[in-house]
């Protein structure tokens, strides 16, 4: 059964509101979109919110973008929506409408890899991720090798220019050093078709904090799913709760339209 429901959904007194037809809206992905889990490829989509984005897409001119730590490629295999705009590794590859993929360019990263891989294959509960650009050490099945994994990224880091460490829940990471959800969210709102329209970024994450900034500085609204502290002025429970704002969204902007064409 759909996680999101299409009828028509209770008021959220505590939540951010509804988005309005001259809007753009941004959402991380792990912890916003789909519940975090035990490994990267082990999460699972619910079969309702690809068709929910893209409808939301419809209806705000295209203007809908996932920002994520994950690789595009990543983003597309799981949602099935390789025309939604998006942004992978915290900004570091970004796709628009009509336009390619294009990525900041990086070192190659062989150097770094090889001591991590030998530290993931002592502790099999570590999981080394490669993405473009970027690698990324989950430590979520072996927390108290925190410590370890801090280390040995450090260590990594000293091998390669131009990069910098990324913390996340139960994750350190190298990525490029002009790389983030800021300017991820910036970049796409210098351009059609999100230039002149309002932002609002739901994310779960410190890696979200800069972009809650960005929106915030931009006149928008920021949106924190779950516990912790954070720049954002609305928060939501978790990704259920997203999904039943974006199920209602949908709803609201759909009926926002069908009043404009009636008048």
């Amino acid at each position: 059964m759909d996680m999101y429901p299409h009828e028509v959904l209770p008021s959220m007194e505590s939540g951010p509101g509804m988005p309005e037809p001259g809007c753009a809206v941004f959402f991380d992905f792990d912890g916003t979109l789909v519940e975090i889990a035990p490994g990267p490829a082990a999460v699972v989509v619910d079969p309702g919110l690809p068709l929910l984005l893209l409808r939301l897409a419809t209806q705000l001119n295209g203007a809908v973008a996932v920002v994520s730590g994950r690789a595009l490629a990543d983003i597309d295999a799981l949602l099935g929506l390789p025309g939604l705009c998006a942004a992978g590794v915290h900004g570091a590859e970004w796709r628009t409408l009509d336009a390619p993929v294009r990525r900041v360019t990086g070192p190659a990263l062989l150097a770094a890899a090889g001591p991590l891989q030998q530290l993931c294959d002592r502790f099999p509960e570590l999981h080394l991720e490669r993405k473009p650009g970027a690698i990324a050490l989950h430590y979520r099945q072996a927390p108290e090798l925190e410590a370890q994994c801090l280390q040995a990224m450090s260590e990594a880091l000293a091998c390669v220019q131009g990069m910098t460490l990324q913390r996340g829940k139960m994750v350190v990471e190298l990525k490029p050093r002009g790389a983030s959800k800021a300017v991820a969210v910036r970049r796409f709102l210098a351009q059609r078709p999100f230039r002149h329209r309002r932002p609002w970024f739901f994310g779960d994450d410190v890696t979200d904090e800069c972009a809650f900034e960005a929106v915030r500085a931009a006149g928008g609204v920021a949106v924190k799913v779950g516990p912790g502290e954070t720049l954002a002025e609305h928060r939501l429970a978790g990704p259920q709760e997203v999904g039943a704002w974006l199920a209602r969204a949908v709803q609201r902007l759909q009926g926002a339209f069908g009043a404009a064409r009636a008048s």
